[in-house]
């Protein structure tokens, strides 16, 4: 854990979430910021800086995290297909170096990726 990263706060139960699943590897929560009508994180319990960072010794957790996706979007409602996004780095506009997965989804498809 970190002392000033704001997910490792969230993960001591120091600043509040709204859940979506937790177990003692990950959890997910709502963004408070959505970028769609479904919105939530998966990150890991374990302070990980960014993908760049990661390393072989985490595979595991990664791979539960991806894992985890499709069950959890499910049950969000997000039936018909979702993204996943993981942003790093300065340039991938990682803006919490805790490294997390974005999930969004909703009704209507989401648009193109990257806009040219």
């Amino acid at each position: 854990m970190s002392d000033n990263c704001i997910f490792c706060k969230i993960v001591k139960g120091e600043i509040p979430s709204r859940k979506v699943y937790e177990d003692d590897d990950i959890l997910a929560f709502h963004d408070i910021k959505p970028a769609a009508p479904v919105h939530f994180l998966i990150i890991p319990k374990m302070h990980i800086e960014s993908l760049d960072t990661a390393d072989m010794s985490q595979q595991l957790v990664l791979g539960k995290m991806l894992a985890k996706a499709g069950e959890l979007a499910r049950s969000q409602g997000l039936t018909d297909g979702f993204r996943t996004i993981v942003n790093t780095g300065r340039i991938g506009c990682q803006e919490v170096y805790h490294l997390h997965m974005h999930i969004l989804g909703g009704p209507n498809p989401l648009g193109v990726m990257l806009a040219h």
